[in-house]
């Protein structure tokens, strides 16, 4: 499996903007993922490893930015699971054609799933297509499915057993066969995952990635702070039950 590499930079570079209504509010906090062209990684805070991993040196508390502004907490989001008023969140950025996704999904989604279970976290799921093509068709696809309250069983067939599929698997007529074993109503969801509204959305999403600079997947903002990589399942449950011991917002 290819190897990333970064450099002892903080990770994400974010153009934060806030909105008030009643005034124009402007917040920008920068953190930024660079790669190692730039700037030699310090041995002493970073290691990376053959997951795409990299693990960085914390931040102290005054160098946090807080992400939280990005959570939808939408209950009519079907990309989202889990109940509005969760005490934590995290919101992921993915691409049906990272396999660091699909092995995060394989590894520790189920995990996080049983905080959900619990009313403890609410995941909302944001594609950010960094592959190219087939990975907007297969976002496309999935949406459609969400739109039929299946989203979470199409997003999962397209990571089966922690892999990503072949492009030619990403095609518009394979996606419906898809679609069809899992017995959707194939005309409605043709329709939909062709639809400028679906497009749209899946727009929407990207750009939510993009403006916040998170330009490699998986990336994570969990309860307000960002996290890149598919790193070890450990690391996903310390931040969730860190801040889940948190007072509440």
């Amino acid at each position: 499996m290819p190897q990333q590499t970064t450099s002892s930079k903080p990770p994400w570079l974010l153009p934060v903007i806030v909105g008030v209504i009643a005034l124009a509010v402007i917040v920008l906090a920068y953190f930024i993922f660079a790669s190692s062209d730039r700037a030699e990684p310090s041995a002493a805070t970073e290691q990376s490893d053959d997951r795409g991993v990299v693990d960085v040196a914390p931040q102290s508390e005054t160098d946090q930015v807080d992400l939280s502004f990005v959570e939808r907490r939408d209950d009519t989001d079907p990309l989202s699971i889990g109940t509005v008023d969760a005490p934590v969140t995290m919101v992921v950025f993915s691409d049906y054609q990272c396999p660091f996704c699909a092995s995060w999904n394989q590894d520790t989604l189920p995990i996080m799933m049983d905080y959900v279970e619990s009313d403890q976290l609410r995941i909302e799921w944001r594609d950010l297509n960094v592959f190219g093509p087939e990975s907007e068709q297969a976002s496309k696809a999935a949406y459609a499915a969400a739109l039929q309250d299946a989203f979470w069983e199409y997003h999962d067939e397209l990571f089966a057993d922690g892999d990503i599929r072949d492009p030619a698997e990403l095609s518009e007529e394979a996606l419906v066969e898809l679609a069809a074993e899992l017995g959707l109503d194939t005309e409605q969801f043709t329709t939909d995952m062709q639809s400028d509204q679906v497009a749209e959305q899946v727009l929407i999403n990207q750009q939510l990635g993009t403006d916040l600079g998170a330009y490699s997947t998986p990336s994570f903002i969990v309860d307000g702070q960002p996290m890149v990589g598919a790193q070890p399942t450990d690391v996903f449950v310390n931040a969730v039950d860190e801040a889940l011991a948190q007072p509440a917002r």
